[in-house]
């Protein structure tokens, strides 16, 4: 590829950014990027949301001019190679990479939306951008009510976020425990003691229903005051304001803050309309091309070999891939081995350190092997398929992640597990 070569990435995320920076000087990058914001890492808004964080410890590399801010595709014509933007500007390409992320899913709750409307009632987050987590910052206060809804990744972070904030946290969870893509059942049950030693109220298997609003008063006729002002959580007149939640059980729970964690779709409107192959994401094969051979996708919105990752880690290694590809690379992307990692603070030296990799629950035959430490609060579980590391999972101690992971990734069989298992294994 030479510097002629004009490459237009439509996403200014970790996947559209990092594969800008990989590109370099080898051809003419145009990253068009929706959100105003100064470009930031999206796994570290919990954080903010905490306020262990400012917003300005979340920014990613400045990527200089070749990425055009507040700048939204609103249309890709691939007969005439060209992508037509929401200010009336056209980016041609020669070729065009969708790194178009994913969208928070909002549940089909009874009361959520009014009858032909959109918008979310006052009070009603999702957890996505850093526009939900500026919006929720500014709503929760030491006392105020708040109910996570959904008990995955996205949710505990939510939840131990709040708490950490003062908020009177309730997390509803349907399934039959937290984080059940990740964790197994003693893991979560480990991981549900602490989050209810931070303060949170945690129900399983509790499916909700709805969310109950109110409208707030029409204006009043201008009365005299001494001071202060309207207080800051308050919805504008003849706005809806969430008062809470109704669980299908007939439970109700009051609610000033409710928080949508109930995953993420990839977002694949743009190449649906361009008349590229969609499943469940934007179809890609193993040099990271969509049905039309100009045009690529990596990240949140691609779909390789029937997987859509929705993780950073996996965003990031097709960033790299491709652009080895663009740059004259052949080595093929042959999918992403996924370690999720979360630490939740507590007070103190109070906080838990998580991390599950690969296949954490074993098929009828599979060999498992598990050290738990009450005391110490520590649990380590591999799963061993033949001779080979298919998963695991670790809370409390992570020392010995590294060396587990390693092991699997590579694909090696363990020569002992139980030296990997113990404290000095990753030394």
């Amino acid at each position: 590829m030479t510097s002629e070569k004009r490459v237009v990435v439509i996403g200014g995320g970790l996947a559209g950014l990092r594969l800008a920076n990989r590109l370099g000087p080898a051809a003419a990058v145009t990253v068009l990027g929706e959100e105003t914001h100064v470009p930031y890492n999206r796994v570290l808004l919990a954080e903010v949301l905490a306020g262990r964080y400012a917003p300005e410890v979340t920014a990613l590399p400045a990527p200089g001019p070749v990425l055009r801010r507040g700048v939204r595709a609103v249309r890709v014509d691939r007969a005439e190679q060209a992508v037509h933007c929401d200010d009336g500007t056209v980016a041609p390409y020669d070729t065009l990479v969708m790194a178009t992320g994913s969208n928070a899913v909002l549940p089909p709750l009874r009361g959520l939306f009014e009858p032909d409307g959109r918008e979310l009632p006052d009070g009603v987050h999702a957890f996505r951008t850093m526009d939900d987590c500026m919006a929720l910052s500014a709503a929760v206060r030491p006392g105020v009510r708040a109910v996570v809804i959904g008990g995955g990744l996205l949710g505990v972070s939510a939840a131990r976020a709040l708490a950490a904030r003062g908020a009177v946290v309730v997390l509803a969870q349907q399934g039959e425990r937290l984080m059940e893509r990740q964790l197994d059942a003693d893991a979560s049950a480990l991981l549900a003691t602490h989050l209810s030693e931070l303060g949170v109220e945690i129900h399983t298997e509790c499916r909700v229903r709805g969310v109950t609003t109110t409208a707030s008063a029409p204006p009043a006729a201008p009365a005299r005051r001494s001071g202060g002002g309207a207080p800051g959580n308050a919805a504008a007149p003849g706005q809806r304001r969430v008062t809470g939640v109704e669980l299908a059980d007939g439970y109700r729970l009051e609610a000033d803050v409710v928080v949508l964690a109930c995953g993420v779709r990839p977002r694949t409107g743009l190449a649906r309309a361009a008349g590229l192959e969609i499943r469940k994401g934007v179809l890609v094969d193993d040099e990271l091309r969509t049905s039309d051979p100009r045009i690529h996708a990596i990240g949140d919105c691609a779909e390789h070999a029937g997987q859509v990752y929705g993780l950073a880690g996996a965003a990031l290694e097709q960033a790299d891939a491709l652009a080895a590809v663009l740059t004259g690379g052949s080595a093929p992307y042959t999918g992403t081995r996924a370690l999720t990692r979360l630490t939740l603070g507590g007070a103190g030296d109070g906080s838990l350190d998580l991390a599950a990799f690969g296949e954490t629950t074993p098929l009828p035959g599979d060999d498992v092997v598990r050290l738990a430490d009450a005391t110490r609060r520590t649990y380590r579980k591999v799963v061993v398929r033949g001779d080979r590391l298919v998963g695991g999972v670790l809370l409390g101690e992570l020392s010995t992640v590294g060396a587990l992971a390693r092991t699997w990734e590579g694909g090696e069989a363990p020569h002992d597990l139980f030296h990997l298992l113990t404290d000095d294994g990753g030394h």
